[in-house]
């Protein structure tokens, strides 16, 4: 720490009590009382250096020359300045840091004490040290924390502004480039005690890189108010936008325990301050978030969500919470499932998780990137995805899937019920989710948690999905589970079906063409070792096929087991356009037409209920 050392006579002065005693020897002939405390000096000494006390003295002084008392209560810095002020006066040796020099310097502008009373008096001294301190990292911080004491003089004599603006550049630059010592680097004594040495000299020519982040800490000591004056500085300065956000990060872990509370993991760097009521909480989390740069992905979205979740907690204004909201559902595709577990809030608690928070930050996601041509044809699957295009859909498809993971966490609590399940499901469009796994999965969770539900409950939360999405895992599943509406186990197996021709349709179209290569290959007199392959892969499509079939048979089954168990089952193959297996031909021409028209009825609404 810099500092300077004034005069070299030995010390003059001693307490007793609250009076301050000249011990030269000559009677006190002025006696200056700055609050509690009480100076007995003398007159010389003070009014050859404070143009001030020259007039103060002089308009006190009385015709016979006795003591006069003077009152300087509202000098800048308290009897502990004046006490400097003093010793500096009467000659006595002065340690000026940059922890005193601020309120010396406000002192001696209130004293007046320019070079028109004595040469290098106090005002001078005090201003060129101040040029040392704005040269340093550590001394400016210490000096900045300073001026909250004597906060209108320091403004007026501009300290701030220049102890800020000399920080915000520092901030903004490499500190190994500088060589500039850190004040708030935890580990620097550590890291010197491990340096080499080697005949008494240190082997390291300049200290270690101690990273983007080395002036978090040191900005973190400051009050609020200057430390959103330099904040704002540094950002003017061209710092990035992500280290500025991570040094307001950090200031809020300090001041707020529940931003530490939240965090999955452990971090001691964070030293949380006890904070003094909710309410200074409250208005300090409010004013970083105006801070925070409105960019997408300079915040992550576990910050964010992190802040928010600490904003409904401490009952932030609707104003804070909106803005929170919104920044989350700019970049809603960069959360995580766990992240939008925001426990309910709310004074009528109805769900363990505030449904209708994330249903806010689905909505403003959807106006940013849904495109307004989707939004009013959701039919136009194949087409909406090409307008879509790759930027629009990637995030489109991480929120589905984000927003069917967080169904399924949500499914299972009694509470909630079936409008906001799906208002939160169907805001996500069709062709956002290539596979349906993740929503069928969180209706059959909701299916089994709230088991009252009717059956035309039931089949409206099934239109939510599409069966014919499903994978062969999950329609196996779904054919399977007695939860599910006997209209949508029917869909389910007549789509399985239905796919399963259609491959063994594609192997057929397969075998003939290789079968085909093979003979041309016979007549164009190629290697044996060729036709060799073309009869394995010949080889490896039967196989193919009578593995088909056999899942084809499964399925046979199953329908046969629906029939036994399922009540009203003779009534569906009527609707659905089935007819029994002797009422088609055995020719292979007819048995074709006949899949046909079992086909097309089913294909006409197979989403929806049949009509009656």
């Amino acid at each position: 720490m810099a500092f300077m050392k004034l005069g070299s006579k030995p010390e003059a002065f001693r307490r007793e009590g609250q009076t301050w005693v000249c011990t030269t020897g000559l009677p006190s002939d002025v006696t200056i009382e700055v609050g509690e405390i009480s100076f007995l000096l003398h007159k010389f000494p003070l009014l050859s250096r404070s143009g001030l006390l020259k007039k103060l003295i002089a308009e006190s002084t009385n015709e016979d020359g006795s003591s006069c008392v003077l009152q300087l209560h509202d000098i800048p810095g308290g009897a502990k300045t004046f006490e400097l002020v003093t010793k500096f006066c009467y000659g006595v040796k002065l340690e000026i840091t940059a922890l005193n020099v601020v309120s010396l310097r406000c002192a001696a502008e209130y004293l007046q004490m320019t070079e028109n009373y004595g040469e290098d008096n106090l005002i001078g001294y005090t201003e060129s040290f101040l040029n040392e301190v704005f040269s340093n990292w550590p001394d400016s911080i210490k000096a900045l924390e300073t001026c909250e004491e004597v906060q209108s003089f320091a403004e007026d004599l501009h300290i701030v502004s220049r102890c800020i603006d000399s920080l915000a550049l520092k901030a903004c630059s490499d500190p190994d480039l500088f060589n500039w010592p850190v004040a708030g680097h935890r580990n620097c004594a550590k890291n010197q005690e491990d340096h080499e040495l080697w005949n008494g000299i240190s082997c390291d020519s300049k200290p270690q890189h101690v990273g983007d982040n080395w002036w978090y800490y040191d900005v973190s000591l400051l009050s609020l108010p200057l430390y959103k004056r330099l904040i704002l500085a540094i950002e003017s300065k061209g710092m990035k936008s992500e280290s500025v956000v991570a040094s307001l990060i950090y200031y809020l872990k300090r001041f707020l325990p529940l931003m530490n509370r939240q965090s999955s993991f452990k971090d001691t760097n964070y030293a949380t301050i006890l904070t003094t009521s909710e309410a200074d909480q409250r208005a300090l989390l409010e004013e970083i978030v105006e801070l925070i740069p409105n960019k997408r992905g300079v915040t992550s979205s576990k910050h964010l969500l992190r802040l928010l979740r600490t904003a409904m907690i401490l009952h932030a204004s609707p104003s804070c919470k909106e803005n929170l909201e919104k920044r989350v559902g700019s970049q809603l595709d960069q959360a995580s499932l766990v992240d939008l577990l925001i426990p309910n809030m709310g004074y009528s608690v109805e769900t363990l998780y505030d449904i209708d928070c994330i249903q806010r930050i689905l909505d403003h996601f959807m106006s940013i990137y849904q495109p307004a041509s989707l939004s009013t044809s959701p039919c136009l699957t194949e087409v909406g995805t090409l307008i879509a295009g790759a930027d629009t859909l990637t995030p489109m498809t991480m929120v589905a899937n984000l927003v069917d993971g967080y169904l399924d966490e949500v499914a299972s609590d009694a509470n909630l019920n079936l409008s906001k399940f799906q208002a939160l499901a169907a805001a996500i469009p069709d062709y956002a989710r290539p596979f349906d796994d993740g929503i069928y999965h969180a209706i059959d969770v909701y299916l089994k948690a709230h088991a009252w539900l009717t059956d035309s409950e039931r089949e409206q939360l099934c239109r939510l999905m599409n069966c014919q999405k499903l994978s062969l895992e999950a329609s196996t599943h779904a054919a399977q589970n007695e939860r599910l509406p006997l209209r949508v186990i029917v869909q389910v197996l007549f789509f399985e079906q239905l796919r399963l021709r259609t491959s063994i349709s594609s192997w057929f179209f397969v075998s003939e063409n290789l079968e085909n290569s093979q003979n041309l290959s016979g007549n164009l007199g190629l290697p044996k070792s060729c036709q060799m392959n073309s009869e394995e892969r010949t080889e490896n499509v039967r196989e193919r096929l009578l593995e088909l079939e056999k899942e084809s048979s499964c399925i046979r089954k199953e329908l046969q087991k629906l029939t036994k168990t399922k009540k009203g089952w003779s009534i569906f193959p009527k609707r659905f356009g089935f007819r029994k297996r002797s009422e088609c031909s055995t020719s292979p021409k007819e048995s074709n037409n006949c899949d046909i028209n079992t086909s097309s009825n089913m294909n006409e609404n197979p989403n929806h209920e049949s009509s009656s």
